[in-house]
């Protein structure tokens, strides 16, 4: 450990309670891009791992998932994305982002018909409405939480349609994957009460879903996922297992309802604090594609993937051992600035973007069409909507270093003239 280094503790949830620590990975950056983190008294495992902060090494190692395993190996038992190990054959190696090819490229094509560029066309016009009657409700009530009321609310009915969850369950969903990824009342590698319920909760719809599909199949993507077929390992055609299934349902809970919300969230405030970027895209609409682009940059919800290191690789002039955990800070590459000109601005006219708000390689976020299009939709109609926005007090962090992003965010919206 060097000088630099010494105190820091990617462990400890408390440096992530106010938002992602950037000063903390400026530092990495720049002293220890590659960097073995020792086990602390908040590490999981009690086991050190690998940091990789700057985008290059980080760009490497996502397009090398044979090395870097989203499962595990090189002899260790467990593994998955998490800092922590999470069992073989439950999680790890079942979990749509938490397998490896060709497995996982299969089950992908399953449901990406349902997120494809056209599809999403189709469904855009349907979004629209949605997002307006969102917005509109949010500027009668005046004062809202704008995390809960706008940011949550375009995801969440978006993901339930896709996965055919009536409408009137969709604050379930909220409340599951909130209860499983907030760490506002424990620790990495604790569970509480709280979350087993919502796992069991969880699991029991879950299974009725399915179960609903398979005896009624429709246009979403459960039916898809729950009727398909696939190649086994030994060129062998099944379904998936129901554990699978039941995996990918928590998976989309997850994904569909939180990254996104926190990328509307953060990228308001961010516009909040600079009205000449507000100003800028309300005179020119064509700029919301690459101002989408960089609110997703910006706000980079997810922290962080971890992969397992399957042989002895140098990366970065280190020398990472076989089995070795490796974690894929994100949000630092997205404010690395041998990658971006001038990172720590948020700018709408971002060109180039090759941010990494997505992940890279094969587990390139499989959302990642919907997300563009659910912030776009819901700017553009702010945009509409909203002369201008109020804090009405201070936001509220997630405690999290996995997922970067709001519980609360009080504002006062203040309607719009309309000709």
């Amino acid at each position: 450990m060097t000088t630099a280094t010494r105190g820091i503790d990617l462990t400890d949830l408390d440096r992530f309670a106010d938002g992602f620590p950037h000063d903390t990975f400026t530092t990495l950056r720049r002293e220890a891009p590659v960097w073995w983190h020792p086990a602390t008294e908040h590490t999981p495992d009690d086991e050190g791992f690998w940091v990789l902060s700057r985008y290059a090494e980080i760009h490497a190692a996502a397009s090398d998932s044979d090395t870097f395993s989203s499962v595990g190996g090189g002899g260790r038992g467990d593994g998955g994305t998490l800092i922590e190990d999470l069992p073989a054959g439950f999680a790890a190696g079942v979990l749509l982002n938490m397998m490896d090819d060709p497995r996982h490229q299969r089950i992908r094509k399953l449901v990406t018909p349902s997120v494809s560029p056209r599809s999403l066309a189709n469904m855009e016009a349907e979004l629209r409405e949605r997002t307006i009657a969102i917005v509109d409700e949010a500027v009668r009530r005046g004062e809202c939480d704008f995390l809960v009321d706008v940011a949550a609310e375009l995801p969440l009915q978006a993901i339930a349609r896709l996965m055919g969850v009536p409408q009137s369950d969709r604050h379930r969903l909220f409340g599951w994957a909130n209860a499983t990824l907030d760490y506002d009342d424990h620790d990495l590698g604790e569970q509480t009460a709280r979350q087993q319920q919502a796992s069991a909760e969880m699991f029991e719809y879950g299974t009725w879903l399915v179960e609903q599909k398979r005896a009624c199949p429709a246009d979403d993507i459960i039916s898809a996922a729950a009727l398909a077929e696939i190649e086994g390992p030994g060129g062998e055609r099944g379904p998936l297992t129901e554990l699978e299934l039941q995996m990918f349902f928590n998976l989309l809970i997850a994904a569909g309802s939180e990254t996104t919300r926190n990328s509307i969230a953060v990228g308001l405030l961010a516009l909040l604090e600079q009205p000449d970027q507000w100003k800028a895209l309300r005179a020119d609409r064509a700029l919301l594609p690459s101002a989408t682009e960089e609110i997703l940059r910006w706000a980079s919800s997810t922290s962080y993937n971890r992969r397992t290191a399957t042989r002895e690789v140098e990366i970065g002039g280190e020398l990472i051992g076989t089995g070795d955990k490796v974690t894929l800070w994100w949000s630092s590459a997205n404010r690395d600035d041998d990658a971006f000109v001038e990172p720590f601005t948020f700018d709408i006219r971002r060109d180039p973007n090759r941010h990494l708000a997505f992940g890279h390689g094969s587990h390139f976020c499989l959302g990642a069409n919907l997300a563009r299009v659910e912030i776009r939709l819901m700017f553009d109609v702010l945009l509409d909507r909203v002369e201008s926005v109020e804090p009405t007090g201070p936001v509220e962090w997630v405690r999290s270093n996995k997922h970067t992003g709001l519980r609360h965010m009080p504002v006062r919206l203040h309607a719009r003239e309309r000709a």
